[in-house]
C-alpha cells in the first residue's frame, strides 16, 4: 500500500507521497488534500479521491483489530470530493493527530475491491497501489511480494524513484532463533529480525550489519486495569514501577541496541518527555509505600492485607521471544519487595478481545507510532482506554493536546500527561521496543520509517560484500 503523506524519520516532518500538497483548517477540523495523477491500484483501478473517500469512510465499522485507524479517524464526519484529485477531510472536532495518522500503515490506502472485504478477508490479502504486490501468503509460514512494474509515485523521502530495485521479496516465518542466524551466516537469507544477545557477535564476526531503531509510540510496559481492586491501589502500581530494574531486563534479555524506558513514550516519539527522575530502581522505596498502605509480609515474602494476597496478573500475548523471560525477570524483582507476579500467556489473536473485555488484571503491552496522540487513543475515557482509568487530571490533558494546533503548546500539554501517567502509575514503562535487524554483507538500502518498519523501496543486492 502506499499512504497520502510519509513522515521524516528524523524531524517527524510530514512529506508529500500520494497528496502533492494538502492544507489544514485553523481549528483542524478539516483537511484538504491534492493527489497526484495517474495512480493505479495494482489492479487497474485508479486511486482518486472516491476511492480514498471509500477507506475511510469504512474505517469505523472496522472490528477489534482496527483500533488504531478508528483512533486516527475520532469524530469523523466524512470525506467531500471535490474533484478526481482533490478532498476535504472533515470531523466533528478538532483532530491535530490525523494528518501524522495518513502517514501510516494502518491509514494505507486500499482498493476498492479489498476496503469492501471483511476483516477476516483483509487479513488474507489486499490490493494496494505500492511498489510490491502480494503474490503469495500462507500463513505461519511465508510471505511473497513481486515488484510491480510501472511504479513511479514513491515518497518523497524515498532516495529512488520508480519501481523498487529488487524483483520480489519472500518473508519467512522461522521461530527458531538459531535457524535464522545459521540461515542468515551461510547466505540463504538477506536479512533477519528478533535478534538474540547471543547472535550478535557471530553475525558480526561474520560481516552481518546491525540495524536498529527504537520504536517510537508507548514503550513495552505494563498497562494495569483500574477496575480491578489490586491494580486500582495506588501503591501497588508505584511500588511495582520502584521495583523493577530497568537496566538489568534490558541487559539481561534484550539486545545490546534496546534503551531502558524513560517514559511511557519512547524517546524517538515526537514530544517524548524525560521521566527518569521519577522511573528509578528503589526496592526499600517500594517497601515503604507498601508498608503504609496496609500490605503486611507474610512468612513466604509475599504481602497481605485483610488476608488477601497481593498477587498481580500480568497477561501478556506471544508477539515477541522477549516477552516472556523479560516479565519473568520482572517477576523475580517484584518478589524481593512482595509482590506475586503471576505471568499469564495468550495467543496474540486473543489480545484485542481480552482487552476490549477487560477480563484481565494487568497487560504487557506496546504501542508503535510516531505521534504523542497515540497516549490519548490508548488512555483517555474516550479512547479505547482498556484499563479503565477514570475521570482524572490525565483526561483534559490528553484532550487538549488532540485539539491544540499550536506545536509548542501541544508539546507542553503531552509532557505533562506523560508525567501524570507515570507518576499515578497507571502505566509501568519497562524498555523500548528496539527493532533490530541484521543484513548480510551483500544486502544494501534497507531503511527504518518513521515508524521503525522496514522500507524496503530502495533496498538492493550487490554480488560481493
Amino acid at each position: 500500500m502506499d499512504s497520502l503523506t510519509d513522515q521524516d524519520p528524523r524531524s517527524g516532518e510530514l512529506k508529500p507521497w500520494l497528496a502533492t500538497s494538502w492544507t489544514t483548517s485553523p481549528d483542524a477540523t478539516s483537511y484538504t488534500f491534492t493527489l497526484r495523477e495517474g495512480v493505479t491500484f495494482s489492479d487497474g483501478t485508479p486511486l482518486d479521491a472516491n476511492a480514498v473517500k471509500a477507506n475511510f469512510d469504512r474505517v469505523p465499522q472496522l472490528g477489534v483489530r482496527g483500533t488504531l485507524p478508528k483512533g486516527y479517524l475520532a469524530g469523523y464526519a466524512g470525506t467531500t470530493v471535490e474533484s478526481p484529485t482533490r478532498f476535504t477531510v472533515s470531523f466533528t472536532q478538532p483532530n491535530v493527530q490525523f494528518l501524522q495518522g495518513t502517514s501510516t500503515h494502518s491509514l494505507g490506502i486500499l482498493a476498492p475491491a479489498s476496503v469492501s472485504k471483511s476483516d477476516d478477508e483483509r487479513c488474507a490479502g489486499v490490493v494496494g497501489s505500492g511498489p510490491f504486490t502480494l503474490q503469495s501468503y500462507t500463513q505461519n509460514a511465508s510471505i511473497t511480494l513481486a515488484k510491480r512494474p510501472g511504479y513511479t509515485w514513491g515518497s518523497s523521502l524515498w532516495a529512488h524513484e520508480g519501481e523498487a530495485y529488487l524483483d520480489s521479496v519472500e518473508f519467512r516465518i522461522v521461530p527458531e532463533s538459531g535457524v535464522r542466524t545459521g540461515s542468515l551466516q551461510s547466505g540463504e537469507v538477506d536479512l533477519i529480525g528478533s535478534i538474540g544477545q547471543q547472535d550478535e557477535a557471530p553475525l558480526t564476526g561474520a560481516g552481518a550489519q546491525l540495524l536498529a531503531r527504537s520504536n517510537p509510540g508507548i514503550t513495552f510496559g505494563i498497562g494495569l486495569n483500574q477496575s480491578k481492586p489490586v491494580a486500582n491501589d495506588p501503591a501497588v502500581r508505584q511500588a511495582l514501577s520502584l521495583a523493577i530494574n530497568r537496566q538489568e531486563i534490558v541487559a539481561g534479555v534484550f539486545p545490546s541496541q534496546t534503551l531502558p524506558a524513560t517514559s511511557v513514550l519512547a524517546s524517538t516519539t515526537p514530544s517524548y518527555a524525560d521521566e527518569s527522575a521519577v522511573l528509578t530502581f528503589d526496592p526499600e522505596k517500594a517497601k515503604s509505600l507498601l508498608d503504609a498502605a496496609g500490605w503486611v509480609p507474610g512468612p513466604d515474602g509475599i504481602r497481605a492485607k485483610g488476608g488477601q494476597p497481593l498477587t498481580l496478573p500480568i497477561s501478556f500475548a506471544t508477539v515477541a521471544a522477549t516477552n516472556k523471560p523479560a516479565l519473568e525477570l520482572i517477576q523475580q524483582q517484584a518478589r524481593v519487595v512482595g509482590i506475586d507476579v503471576r505471568v499469564q500467556e495468550y495467543p496474540i489473536s486473543q489480545t484485542p478481545q481480552i482487552q476490549a473485555s477487560g477480563d484481565f488484571t494487568s497487560f504487557w503491552f506496546n504501542i508503535t507510532r510516531a505521534d504523542p496522540d497515540i497516549l490519548r487513543s490508548s488512555f483517555s475515557t474516550a479512547g479505547s482506554n482498556f484499563y479503565r482509568i477514570p475521570q482524572t487530571p490525565l483526561e483534559p490533558l490528553l484532550a487538549g493536546q488532540a485539539a491544540e494546533p499550536d506545536p509548542a503548546k501541544r508539546t507542553a500539554l503531552v509532557e505533562q500527561a506523560q508525567e501524570q501517567l507515570v507518576k499515578q502509575g497507571f502505566f509501568v514503562p519497562v524498555v523500548e521496543l528496539t527493532s533490530v535487524l541484521a543484513a548480510g554483507a551483500t544486502t544494501h538500502g534497507v531503511a527504518f520509517d518513521a515508524s521503525s518498519r522496514i522500507q524496503l523501496h530502495d533496498a538492493w543486492k550487490s554480488d560481493v560484500s
